[in-house]
């Protein structure tokens, strides 16, 4: 069995992590890591997982989680991730981290958008963890920066234009919703349940911190620099992202075309679902599952290529996702622990 370890897990990718990770065949989880709960069983944080496992918090300065680990999910907030890190790779531990510490491959870039990069050397070993698209590079990596939310769901939905060379790359428009997990789970005025219940709301327009990282992968998977109008929505749904994506078509094409391109590119890839045509995806079809659901439609009229990219954030989004990548990295079977389906209704 693969010892684990999860640094900062009292947040909500933490817990995603516990409930995923305790359902996978391979592995068991040996330490969790909380300055705030040091020493509470998880059980009395997260009454969820009563009876499944009796593991208490220990602090993450403990010297002991190097020996009680093979493997190491850090689920620390950015800047937070560079102090332990390093600390880990050291010790020779495979890790997966869920900031945004070590997704980009140029520190300026990071440190305009976040904070000054105490760590720069690493970003050259560590692997954007997006495996239907890294995936030989996340098997021999030792150091893996998991993908933000809203990228994985655009950077899905536009691959298959961009390698294609189906668009004007001047074009791109993203409208994404998220549910308030995506914020984390701490206490903020913007996010009590008054504030956020029958509201919908654009936050940090042109300015999300995700816009770099989504601008670098889709440069790179067409092969020239792109930049994309981004503007993210609060949505009164606890998980769940849909992106709609728009992109000027640089020619005429019918939507059945565009379906049979998607399901060509993604056809070997158990994560991503394609839509028949007249049918979109709903962020109720992903809910606690791995999934990637996109569907498409050609507007004739305005000459756009309209796609509905959708994920649940805590799992395709962040946990699940950073759960395939230690699959991938340990040589498990890739679906181990998330080949679930949601409950639906």
């Amino acid at each position: 069995m693969l010892r684990v370890a999860i640094i900062g897990a009292s947040g909500y990718t933490g817990q995603e992590l516990i409930r995923l990770l305790l359902r996978h065949p391979c592995v068991e989880i040996t330490a969790l890591t909380s300055r705030r709960f040091n020493g509470v069983r998880v059980s009395e944080v997260f009454p969820v997982f009563a009876r499944e496992t009796d593991i208490k918090f220990i602090h993450p300065s403990t010297e002991a989680i190097y020996d009680l680990s093979d493997f190491v999910f850090s689920c620390l907030p950015h800047k937070a991730a560079m102090d332990i890190v390093p600390q880990f790779m050291e010790k020779g531990k495979k890790i997966v981290d869920l900031s945004a510490d070590y997704r980009f491959n140029n520190h300026e870039v990071y440190e305009k958008w976040y904070c000054k990069h105490t760590s720069p050397s690493l970003l050259k070993d560590a692997v954007y963890g997006l495996p239907e698209f890294y995936r030989a590079e996340i098997r021999k990596a030792t150091l893996v920066a998991n993908p933000g939310c809203y990228p994985t769901s655009v950077i899905f939905g536009l691959a298959p234009l961009l390698k294609n060379k189906m668009i004007d790359l001047n074009s791109i428009v993203v409208d994404s919703k998220s549910g308030t997990s995506g914020a984390g789970r701490t206490v903020a005025t913007e996010y009590l349940f008054c504030e956020v219940n029958e509201g919908l709301k654009a936050y940090k327009i042109g300015q999300h911190r995700h816009t770099p990282e989504m601008e670098q992968e889709l440069s790179l998977l067409a092969g020239e620099e792109i930049i994309i109008s981004f503007t993210p929505h609060l949505i009164p749904t606890s998980r769940g992202i849909l992106s709609t994506i728009y992109s000027k078509s640089l020619k005429d094409i019918s939507t059945s075309e565009l379906i049979r391109i998607y399901t060509d590119f993604y056809q070997k890839e158990r994560f991503v679902r394609i839509y028949p045509e007249g049918n979109f995806p709903n962020i109720s079809f992903v809910k606690g599952t791995n999934f990637c659901d996109i569907g498409i439609q050609f507007d004739p009229r305005t000459k756009r290529i309209i796609v509905i990219s959708v994920i649940d954030n805590l799992v395709k989004g962040a946990s699940g996702q950073a759960v395939q990548n230690m699959n991938i990295m340990c040589g498990f079977s890739e679906d181990s622990g998330i080949d679930n389906l949601t409950p639906f209704p």
